[in-house]
């Protein structure tokens, strides 16, 4: 209510809700281990801010390869841009591939192990082939946190191969980032995201903020200028806090002119949560996902197929029925809308390695041990109903 009574425009300038956004922006930057010069600035969302990193990417691969973007873009070129993701990767990615020009065509999917991370193995040898046919890579996406299933790609190996490639990383952390940049447990892999070209997130996924509210970190803070800043010389500014213009806009770093105070709000949620506290509630959700993982281990006739970070991917197989038959599959999709239409649990759906699978994803600190048992019970009564 503040942000929209004050409606400040944050494109740029000297005033609070620049300064508040930066200091935002800091934070982040210190949690993810990147160097004071990279750049940030707060987006709509995931979306937008992979947008944002893979375009700064084809910025820097084209200007390593002798071509000047932004002037001659992609059209007629001989050489295809090429870019990489796992196959649960965000579709945020294949939408940026197509914007950016690149085309769906020339966007790898790289094989997964057993559990849906990117095989290090089958990127390096799809980025060999690549070079031998006269493609340029471009930057491969990885996730701290499928959509699918919560897997954790291995970064520190894939931080490894795009190192020997020259190829630009990108870390989808909308969902997971927060988990692996706060808590000890992945202190492994928060050390891997330093290590990335650009990092996304979004505070109102597992920091609870209210939409809309992405983040979007780029490592090389000039690279991110470059592929973006459009503005006459008597408007460009270079952190100059005493002046009217202020700090480098945040309209040089991204698409957006027209921007909205989304900084107070992520602002206000760190300064009340602290570390500490965020800590606590991510942990507690992580527990009641454990929980409902467990209660499903315990029924004879709930399957576990998945169970990443707080995602828990199940189905029900009632006794007798086959495990591949399309019988199994309908039932499930109907159970889905039958507990959804109930009214007192929601479950979404997914597919794990050709099942259908009912998917819940907890991210809500007030989610109890009894609102765990509830949904169980409730997706058990409706299976026998439907049976």
């Amino acid at each position: 209510a503040l942000a929209a009574a004050m409606n400040p425009s944050v494109a740029g300038g000297n005033h609070a809700a620049v300064h508040l956004e930066h200091q935002v922006i800091r934070w982040f930057r210190e949690l993810a281990g990147f160097p004071e010069s990279s750049r940030g600035l707060l987006v709509s969302g995931g979306s937008m801010a992979t947008l944002t990193s893979l375009a700064v990417a084809r910025h820097r691969a084209a200007d390593r390869a002798g071509i000047d973007v932004r002037a001659d873009g992609l059209q007629g070129r001989e050489r295809r841009f090429v870019a990489y993701q796992g196959e649960d990767t965000h579709s945020c990615v294949r939408k940026a591939a197509e914007l950016l020009g690149l085309g769906a065509s020339n966007l790898r999917t790289v094989p997964s192990d057993d559990q849906g991370r990117i095989r290090a193995d089958a990127l390096r040898d799809l980025l060999e082939r690549d070079r031998q046919a006269g493609a340029i890579p471009l930057a491969l996406t990885a996730s701290v946190g499928t959509v699918n299933t919560g897997a954790i790609d291995p970064l520190d190996e894939l931080a490894d191969v795009c190192a020997e490639h020259g190829l630009w990383l990108h870390v989808d952390g909308a969902y997971g980032g927060p988990a692996a940049l706060l808590l000890d447990r992945f202190a492994n892999v928060a050390a891997a995201i330093a290590r990335a070209d650009s990092l996304a997130l979004d505070p109102h996924k597992w920091l609870y903020v209210p939409v809309d509210a992405g983040l979007v970190l780029i490592r090389d803070g000039a690279a991110a200028r470059d592929a973006f800043s459009l503005v006459p010389p008597y408007l460009r500014t270079d952190d100059d806090p005493h002046g009217v213009n202020g700090p480098v806009w945040f309209s040089e770093l991204g698409f957006e002119q027209t921007r909205p105070f989304r900084a107070l709000k992520v602002w206000m949620m760190l300064r009340y949560f602290g570390v500490d506290g965020y800590r606590e509630l991510i942990e507690h959700d992580l527990a009641m996902a454990a929980r409902l993982a467990d209660a499903v281990r315990a029924r004879p006739e709930l399957e576990l197929l998945a169970h990443g970070l707080s995602i828990v991917c199940f189905r029900y197989v009632p006794a007798g029925t086959p495990r591949s038959s399309e019988e199994l599959e309908a039932l499930n999709r109907r159970l889905m809308t039958a507990v959804q239409l109930g009214g007192r649990s929601f479950l979404s759906g997914t597919v794990i390695r050709g099942a259908f699978a009912l998917r819940a994803c907890i991210v809500n600190p007030a989610t109890q041990e009894q609102d765990v048992d509830a949904l169980v019970d409730e997706v058990l009564a409706a299976a026998r109903d439907l049976a």
